[in-house]
């Protein structure tokens, strides 16, 4: 067993954000610790040696999964192969249950220790998924209060550590200097920041929505349109989208989604992690989504919840308008951010709502998490032997 080695698998650009300040923390406390496997470039800044990029496990929806499930099938088969042949002092999954869950199990049942980063959806969705989390997890790492208790009862330990994102963004976020960094200062209209998605197959089917709904808004109001493009790998399938709109002035903005967020006055935003980020920078929002039709008919009657949103959620109401497939249209998306413009009021208390839960979210969240992985490891004191002894769970 390599002592030194990490490995880590994240999917998607959220989970290379999260992964990326663990890393960079672990990295900071234990000098020649190596963390490899799959990430991004926010992780491989951090000092990750990427394998293979975590874009290549950005798949929307079940239909969308089956036509690349050999390719990723070959992959965590291979990665597998590596980490048995060369085993890591531990094994961290960050988010992407459906690939990591299996992986983990199949370490764990080596003797590997695991960690999972970002408890799955299991109070949305899918509670089927317990037996599973019990069988591939050591300690499960809770990005939300309420969800260690979940666990309890159960050999997984599972240790709420705040959410990283509320310890990344400001309490107080500055738009103006946002706006001046992005060049955009003279807004008197205002900013609309139009986030759709960070993966391919969500950008096709929401950005047509968003973008009709940005033409709306500018028309009407005459807003500045800054629109949030995760990866330069979607540039132009969203410059093609926006052809269908010639008069709309857009102002593309390439891997500073939090510059958009800070900089806006009122958010377009697909469900997901994004959602909760443009709470975190107090900024009002309509949350749309759409999926290919068979990937929603198969996920509408799974979920537990009446809310997709994370701001929602996490409090317990519809706080944010959520327009979802059909609903999700430019005309309905323009109406419900028209009505947001309209009163101050309701944006005032979404301010103060969103800062209230910014508050609870906020926790020394990338050295817990890294206090965490290397007491699995056996670098820290507290330390407990891989694939060991039924833990507690804890809150």
């Amino acid at each position: 067993m390599d002592a030194k080695l990490v490995a880590m698998v994240a999917g998607e650009p959220s989970g290379d954000l999260l992964a990326s300040h663990v890393v960079a923390e672990l990295q900071r406390r234990f000098a020649g610790l190596h963390c490899a496997g799959i990430g991004g470039e926010r992780m491989r800044a951090s000092g990750f040696e990427a394998w293979w990029d975590s874009e290549r496990l950005a798949v929307n929806g079940f239909a969308a999964v089956l036509p690349r499930l050999p390719e990723l099938l070959r992959m965590r088969a291979s990665l597998a192969r590596r980490l048995l042949q060369q085993p890591p002092a531990v094994f961290v999954g960050v988010d992407a249950p459906d690939f990591n869950l299996v992986l983990e199990t199949r370490l764990r049942e080596r003797g590997i220790a695991t960690v999972h980063f970002v408890s799955p959806s299991i109070w949305a969705w899918r509670r089927e998924r317990m037996q599973a989390i019990e069988r591939a997890v050591d300690h499960l790492l809770c990005v939300f209060p309420f969800e260690p208790e979940l666990y309890a009862g159960t050999r997984v330990r599972a240790t709420y550590i705040g959410h990283p994102l509320a310890e990344v963004i400001a309490l107080h976020p500055n738009a103006q200097a946002a706006r001046s960094r992005l060049g955009c200062a003279a807004a008197p209209a205002g900013v609309l920041a139009l986030l759709p998605g960070s993966r391919a197959g969500e950008v096709r089917h929401i950005a047509p929505a968003f973008l009709q709904a940005a033409e709306r808004l500018q028309r009407a109001r005459g807003m500045r349109v800054l629109v949030a493009v995760a990866h330069a790998g979607l540039l132009p399938a969203l410059r093609e989208m926006a052809q269908r709109h010639p008069d709309l002035e857009l102002q593309w903005v390439v891997g500073d989604s939090h510059g958009v967020l800070e900089a806006c006055d009122l958010a377009l935003v697909a469900s997901g992690t994004a959602t909760l980020e443009c709470a975190l920078y107090k900024r009002p929002m309509v949350i749309g989504y759409r999926l290919p039709w068979l990937s929603w008919r198969l996920m509408k009657n799974r979920g537990y919840l009446p809310w997709v949103g994370l701001p929602n959620i996490l409090a317990r109401e519809f706080l944010v308008d959520e327009l979802l497939q059909d609903a999700c249209t430019g005309e309905a998306l323009a109406t419900s951010a028209q009505a947001l413009l309209d009163d101050p009021g309701r944006r005032e208390r979404l301010r103060e709502r969103f800062e209230h839960m910014h508050g609870e979210l906020l926790r020394p969240t990338a050295a817990l998490a890294a206090q965490a992985i290397a007491e699995a490891a056996g670098l820290a004191p507290g330390a407990r032997s891989a694939g060991g002894a039924r833990p507690e769970a804890v809150s």
